[in-house]
């Protein structure tokens, strides 16, 4: 009988990073990327806009202050 660490190595960390940003828009994320104020989750960019993947669209492209 193989030791279980060997039955599970097709399951890594990874795998469920790779998931967490197919939901946010598929693209990876990374701490230069804007915060959401609100609960300072990263936020992604999406048609001129960084929406929070709890909150939803927090910046526009248009705001001044980015």
């Amino acid at each position: 009988m193989a030791p279980a660490d060997d039955r599970r190595s097709g399951s890594t960390p990874s795998s469920a990073d790779d998931r967490t940003t197919e939901i946010d828009g598929g693209r990876n994320t990374d701490s230069t990327e804007p915060t959401c104020p609100h609960c300072e989750a990263p936020m992604f960019e999406r048609h001129c806009k960084y929406v929070c993947p709890q909150h939803g669209v927090i910046i526009d492209c248009s705001d001044p202050f980015l």
